[in-house]
């Protein structure tokens, strides 16, 4: 199931302190379909619904909707911090990102 990085973990840790949010875990959504397909988004959230899949890795927990639990079986969520930016993002090698698969160009 989804698994959560060193750096991630550390870094949402200071963040659910900041927010003063420690009792609310990380929930991964559909957030849209893009040129590379699903597109996925997060949020903290303190509602965990019935049917909702709960892990916990590293000590965060994150929850995940029955729906696209089997997409993110081998995803990893990451924290980057480069000069075009920073934040969460999620790595799921599951996914065809192949560039085109829209029928349009990403050029």
């Amino acid at each position: 199931m989804i698994e959560i990085t060193d750096i991630a973990a550390t870094e949402l840790k200071a963040l659910l302190e900041t927010e003063e949010k420690k009792d609310h875990a990380l929930r991964i959504f559909v957030a849209g379909m893009g040129c590379s397909g699903v597109q996925y988004g997060m949020a903290l959230d303190d509602e965990i619904k019935e049917d909702d899949i709960t892990v916990t890795s590293k000590d965060i927990k994150i929850v995940i909707g029955p729906d696209i639990s089997e997409q993110l079986e081998e995803a990893t969520v990451d924290y980057i911090d480069t000069d075009g930016g920073k934040g969460f993002i999620i790595d799921n090698p599951s996914v065809n990102s192949g560039c085109g698969s829209c029928g349009g160009s990403c050029h």
